[in-house]
């Protein structure tokens, strides 16, 4: 849709900074949309009443003039300052909210006793969830594949009314997805729900860190308040992947990031809710130098963006693991420590891409393979973009599969 308004001939009025893009489209009213881009993040409006995040004339925009970043044509219009300047108020508030969680006194007392209360419906709940999984097992996997919908959600739903979401969502997975070895899938994924049920009815005798893990996976969340008081890591963060999932109105949007000096890789999650836009500012094959604050736990798998500087940069990828022993060793590092881990992050670098059959192979220097799951026009994508030369990839590793999200070839990522 952008590209039809990629053109200087449906634009009233254009501009840009080596910030800021800007102009002003003729629609089908009276009045022109007034349409911005600031280039830092990046972030957009527009005065159109599309729902869509960006629109098709902030994408027509940023096709047009993008090309020319850095060129100065001007000063920008009172409407763009004015939209810069709630920007800049907005993250001014932000930040100060931040600071304020950070010094505001809390009480232990009361935070862990809701804690407790709330864990003890969840322990009650898990232990009922213990003996249907042990049921189901019992009768038999064969059983289980021809049931109707009832028998999977009626055991969700008692997780939700045990204030568990993170385990209704692992029951209602269990039959999703398994491929034609249905059996295989889900003896798999009751497995792990298996090693959750065990550790939250056995949460006291767990370490600190894996205790953390397993609240997180029965779905008591960490509020970003509670971050405040812990330390932030200081990198280059390169924005390597991006997922959007939708359930139930609520769309889910995960962005990796991997610091170039630290290694460490971890999604950033947003969230929006019916026709709520994301926010989209995480461009992928881009970086920035910031903050970034884990959320406790063994494995550091989450983060939030503390602060990060105004200017982003185009990203040219990173080392990664040179071969898959290394990566599949990382892996199994962390399933040690984790044992019911769903996916990994794994960045790789110098892999060549073979199709095998309906299948994509990744093979490093040692001819050894990591299998992929892509669709069949996203396989044939990755195969035009590297065309047979190593490349780095990364993905999230399932424990049988690589889910790619980028590659990288020639200093230049590709989002997938």
């Amino acid at each position: 849709a952008g590209q039809g308004l990629a053109s200087p001939r449906k634009w009233v009025t254009v501009g840009q900074t080596e910030r800021i893009l800007w102009g002003e489209c003729q629609g089908s009213g009276s009045k022109p949309y007034q349409t911005q881009i600031d280039l830092s993040e990046p972030a957009f409006k527009c005065s159109c009443p599309s729902r869509k995040f960006p629109c098709k004339h902030a994408l027509g925009l940023f096709l047009m003039l993008g090309p020319k970043v850095g060129t100065v044509t001007g000063e920008p219009p009172a409407w763009v300052t004015a939209w810069l300047a709630t920007r800049a108020e907005k993250a001014a508030k932000k930040q100060e909210k931040i600071e304020k969680a950070a010094e505001a006194p809390v009480d232990p007392a009361a935070a862990a006793k809701r804690l407790a209360d709330r864990f003890g419906k969840i322990t009650a709940g898990a232990a009922d969830l213990q003996t249907w999984l042990e049921d189901m097992v019992r009768q038999g996997l064969a059983a289980a594949q021809t049931a109707d919908g009832k028998f999977w959600e009626t055991p969700a739903a008692r997780m939700v009314d045990a204030q568990a979401p993170g385990l209704a969502r692992l029951v209602r997975e269990i039959p999703e997805n398994n491929g034609p070895e249905w059996h295989v899938g889900a003896l798999r994924k009751a497995a792990r729900l298996h090693l959750v049920l065990q550790a939250t009815q056995r949460l006291d005798a767990l370490p600190d860190d894996l205790r953390r893990d397993v609240r997180q996976a029965v779905g008591v969340p960490i509020k970003e308040e509670e971050l405040a008081p812990l330390p932030a890591v200081k990198d280059r963060w390169h924005v390597l992947g991006q997922t959007v999932e939708e359930e139930e109105r609520l769309k889910t949007q995960r962005t990796w990031l991997i610091g170039e000096a630290t290694n460490h890789a971890a999604p950033v999650l947003e969230f929006a809710y019916g026709g709520q836009p994301l926010k989209s500012t995480l461009v992928v094959g881009t970086q920035f130098d910031g903050e970034l604050v884990f959320y406790p736990g063994s494995q550091a798998l989450r983060a939030a963006i503390r602060n990060r500087a105004a200017e982003t940069t185009e990203s040219h990828g990173l080392a990664g693991h040179a071969t898959v022993a290394a990566a599949l060793a990382t892996y199994a590092d962390a399933l040690a420590r984790t044992p019911w881990l769903e996916t990994f992050p794994l960045a790789l670098a110098n892999m060549r891409l073979v199709k095998d059959g309906e299948n994509l192979l990744a093979v490093d220097s040692e001819r050894r393979i990591l299998p992929l799951e892509a669709s069949d026009a996203r396989q044939w994508l990755m195969l035009s973009l590297t065309g047979g030369h190593p490349a780095g990839l990364f993905g999230e590793w399932t424990g049988t599969v690589l889910l790619p999200r980028s590659v990288w070839l020639e200093g230049v990522v590709h989002g997938l």
